[in-house]
């Protein structure tokens, strides 16, 4: 078991104040989940005023401590949550972001290791997975503690997709989507459960429609959700903000918790040296543990497939 760097403050930072960091920071205050929340931004006003708006119901909520601050600030945090960088227009794709998000990722990077003192680093910013591998690389820490949101909200969205279809809550159904965040997500079929049952046999059971067309449909679904609501509204926050929260309370309060996050691999399914989303138990200190499970042949090559083309996208930008 590889050490565990905590401070055991109960501190976070979230740096970047935009619709997903204050929606970040806000669903932390909301579920009391850190003492102390600390919000940075390069716009120290929109950070400062996203902070009074919080704290402002702080009294209904809980009894974290929410203000704006410096990169100084993200000294003696348990969390420090990134989410800096430009966000997709409608028709990008998230490879599309990958040169200017990495530039502006390595200049905050540049500045938190300034004042660093330990705790686990959860890159939200997009590409996910080519930023997580090159945070890895700059940061140097123990395996586990620079990970990715990666495929947890693919998979939140997989999840609702089957409980839509079977007629049933999402409580009921095991489900997740491996490898990228984007396009050459991998939804792991032979993985699915209903009330602990394989999606197959419970749908025969109950003469629901079951077939390799309504597969195909939901994995479609559920690949191009980020991109329809980005259409409808110009963004997506609140479906990341509450993942980030699950996350943040598996590491800052140690309740851990299986999830497909990316963070660099060292061979599980034998893929090495690149960031992708696989069942991982988060907990203090990071992903703590990479689960290998049994996949189809079909799996596997698709996975493979889609650290190629991560590959690609990073040789591509010169990374």
């Amino acid at each position: 078991m590889r050490q565990i760097y905590s401070s055991g403050s109960r501190k976070a930072a979230v740096i970047g104040a935009g619709y997903v960091g204050s929606t970040i920071a806000y669903t932390l205050a909301l579920g009391d989940i850190a003492r102390e929340i600390v919000l940075i931004d390069i716009d120290t006003a929109k950070a400062e005023g996203e902070a009074m708006d919080i704290r402002h119901g702080i009294p209904a909520m809980g009894t974290a401590d929410v203000y704006a601050g410096s990169y100084a600030d993200c000294a003696g945090c348990d969390l420090i949550i990134i989410t800096a960088g430009r966000g997709r227009k409608p028709g990008e794709t998230r490879r599309d972001l990958t040169q200017e998000n990495v530039r502006i990722m390595q200049n905050v990077m540049d500045s938190i290791r300034q004042h660093y003192t330990g705790g686990v680093i959860l890159i939200i910013s997009n590409p996910v997975d080519i930023l997580t591998a090159k945070v890895t690389e700059w940061m140097e820490l123990p395996d586990g503690m620079v990970f990715s949101s990666g495929c947890m909200l693919d998979s939140s969205r997989f999840v609702r997709c089957i409980a839509d279809h079977v007629g049933l809550g999402t409580g009921v159904i095991g489900a997740y989507v491996a490898g990228e965040h984007g396009e050459a997500q991998v939804p792991v079929w032979s993985r699915v459960t209903v009330s602990g049952i394989p999606i197959g046999d419970y749908c025969t059971e109950l003469h629901i429609p079951w077939n390799a067309q309504i597969r195909e449909e939901i994995a479609a679904q559920t690949k191009c959700m980020g991109a329809q609501i980005i259409q409808a509204k110009g963004r997506t926050h609140y479906g990341i903000a509450a993942c980030v929260r699950h996350l943040a309370d598996a590491i800052i309060n140690y309740k851990p918790s299986l999830v497909s996050v990316s963070s660099v691999l060292h061979g599980e399914y034998d893929c090495e040296g690149i960031a992708l989303s696989v069942p991982s138990v988060v907990g203090p200190g990071g992903v703590q543990q990479r689960i290998r499970e049994p996949w189809t042949p079909e799996e596997l090559a698709a996975f493979r497939s889609a650290a190629q083309a991560i590959r690609e996208t990073m040789q591509d930008a010169a990374l």
